[in-house]
């Protein structure tokens, strides 16, 4: 998913000053909010503007990694969060890449994230959760059990700035995805470890929380 929100100088004054040069610019789903618009991408498209030279705010989510179908498997990671600003965007075609979820697997683990990008900018899919070991990551991949339900398997890895670490598992439950606040929980006992917390944006125009882990697996009831 990735959200463009032109006009995005802080303070009063500096929004008025680009509010009376308007921005032109077409693509995604168009929405707006507190007088501003907002362009969300769910899918590939193209940001094209025509009016440029303006400052744009970008939040950018890749892909969420699949989580592993196996006994106490790992949770799948957050895709790799990025936030920022495009400083005096030129007009011109932008191609905007929205990375699709990994799939969850059975008795294996589960597939990792696709990267989202736009304007030279990537964020990085998340990692697949470990049916032994979680996969690295925007956030890392929660890691698991295993078939021969003896092993200890170790977390996948966070990209700095974009994600964290999974949880890792003891030999009874499966670890936690990693979010873009915070790590996943370690398993333990019979309980999945948790998924690592999102963060909160409001460049849609109202608090959203984006890019939180997947849950790891923890034991069959009965």
């Amino acid at each position: 998913m990735i959200r463009l929100f032109p006009f995005a100088i802080a303070g009063a004054a500096g929004r008025a000053a680009q509010a009376a040069t308007p921005f032109s610019a077409t693509g995604g789903t168009i929405t707006t909010s507190g007088g501003y618009t907002i362009h969300t991408f769910t899918a590939n498209g193209d940001f094209v503007v025509t009016g440029g030279g303006k400052d744009v705010e970008y939040l950018i989510v890749a892909g969420g990694g699949g989580g592993s179908g196996t006994f106490y498997g790992g949770g799948g990671g957050a895709g790799g969060m990025k936030t920022g600003t495009f400083t005096a965007l030129a007009a011109g075609t932008y191609a905007a890449v929205v990375g699709a979820g990994g799939a969850g697997a059975d008795s294996a683990a589960g597939a990792s994230g696709a990267n989202s990008s736009i304007n030279s900018t990537t964020s990085t899919g998340g990692g697949g959760g470990g049916n032994v070991n979680g996969a690295n990551g925007g956030s890392g991949g929660g890691g698991g059990k295993g078939l021969a339900g003896a092993q200890s398997g170790t977390a996948g890895t966070g990209t700095a700035g974009q994600g964290n670490d999974g949880g890792t598992t003891d030999t009874g439950s499966g670890g936690g995805g990693g979010g873009a606040t915070a790590v996943g929980a370690n398993g333990s006992g019979n309980t999945g470890g948790a998924g690592g917390a999102g963060t909160a944006s409001s460049i849609s125009g109202a608090a959203v929380t984006d890019a939180g882990g997947g849950g790891g697996g923890g034991a069959a009831a009965g």
